[in-house]
């Protein structure tokens, strides 16, 4: 568990920034992904991705690698590329890791708030801990995680 009385909510450019970089690799991602399902699917069944139930099965398919994607990185309390260069981490409310159910709550409320014109990611500027709406809702919180800590940890991975 972390002590979170000291720790520091980072501002909006930062989330941005994170947001934006972690978009370009979950895209990277989604392209290998679809590349892989594409050869696959249409080689052994012939089918036509573009149009009924195929089509559907293709988009749950990339929605369950996004998601996926997210899962893996912010379970367990690892960060994904984008959060670890700009130095941002997620937890619960109390300091713990995000479990499963946290994680999938997260990505949900994310999305949900963000699609109107991004509200759930502007409410930060407004909100008194600057928390998002997909934070307050999801009970997480992003901290800025200190220079000398994410040296320290990347020392002893080199270890």
């Amino acid at each position: 568990m972390t002590d979170l009385s000291h720790s520091q909510a980072p501002g909006l450019l930062r989330r941005l920034a994170a947001i934006l970089y972690d978009l370009l690799l979950v895209a990277a991602v989604v392209m290998v992904a679809a590349f892989v399902y594409t050869i696959a699917v249409e080689t052994l069944t012939g089918a036509d991705l573009t149009q009924g139930l195929a089509r559907l099965i293709f988009q749950l398919y990339l929605l369950a690698v996004i998601l996926g994607y997210y899962l893996y990185f912010w379970t367990g309390g690892r960060q994904t590329l984008a959060m670890r260069t700009w130095r941002l981490l997620i937890l619960r409310e109390n300091g713990e890791s995000l479990g499963v159910l946290d994680a999938l709550r997260r990505f949900g409320f994310a999305i949900l708030t963000i699609a109107p014109a991004g509200l759930g990611l502007w409410w930060m500027l407004f909100d008194p801990e600057r928390l998002t709406w997909y934070d307050r809702l999801a009970g997480t919180r992003t901290l800025l995680v200190r220079k000398d800590a994410s040296r320290r940890s990347a020392t002893k991975e080199t270890r």
